[in-house]
């Protein structure tokens, strides 16, 4: 039976082909373990096979597993879920990176919290309704909102395509994404999940977020 242990493994040759073909250097690739609606014991068997970045959605959920989990050296914990302002005091209390900044008035919510946090700009390239973000034309306002806030440090940007069973529908926004973030020189870009991690990589991706492809599909209790 497939362990965790040999779908990380995969999932890292995967990380490693797509570099090679894009003349990168997989080091400088982060694989986020998605791990909403999962356990705080998956979380500890992704940590013990040496995975320490970990993502998840809800502000809530991982609420209520951050006391399982909060003692595991070097792990760090990213909100790649949308988060309400009114929510943005225990998101600051509980994860050392934001990636869903996407207004002034979030920026400066978390900001009053007096806690270091590591932040990245949600940019909405799709037309979905459901789809949260800053539209590209913000950016500067927002960019600028950011970096004057002391305790918080722009990292860089990231999306969320539409779904497609092809990873070669979400290139344009990929490639898209990369082009905003050379204009404002933003080093780092989150993009890409277990479908089509590879397409990211190819366009430039610095952290690839991997739910499925780590833990299986997810089951709701």
């Amino acid at each position: 039976m497939e362990t965790l242990r040999d779908r990380l493994e995969a999932v890292r040759t995967r990380i490693a082909r797509a570099a090679e073909r894009a003349r990168r250097d997989p080091a400088g690739i982060t694989l986020l373990a998605v791990t909403k609606v999962f356990p705080a014991s998956a979380i500890r068997e992704a940590y013990e096979i040496g995975l320490r970045e970990f993502g998840e959605n809800y502000v809530q959920e991982f609420e209520t597993k951050a006391p399982e989990v909060g003692g595991l050296e070097g792990a760090r914990y990213h909100l790649i879920g949308h988060l309400q302002s009114n929510k943005s005091k225990k998101a600051a209390e509980l994860f050392q990176v934001i990636q869903t900044v996407d207004s002034p008035k979030l920026a400066r919510r978390l900001d009053e919290m007096g806690r270091p946090l590591d932040v990245m700009l949600e940019v909405k390239l799709s037309e979905e309704q459901a789809k949260s973000g800053a539209d590209p034309a913000e950016l500067p306002a927002l960019i600028e909102g950011v970096r004057a806030c002391r305790n918080l440090r722009l990292l860089g940007l990231m999306t969320m395509p539409p779904w497609s069973d092809d990873p070669e529908p979400s290139r344009p926004y990929f490639r898209s994404l990369r082009e905003l973030a050379e204009k404002h020189g933003l080093g780092q870009l989150s993009m890409g999940m277990s479908h089509d991690l590879e397409t990211a990589i190819e366009e430039g991706a610095t952290c690839v977020r991997v739910g499925t492809a780590l833990f299986g599909k997810r089951k709701r209790a």
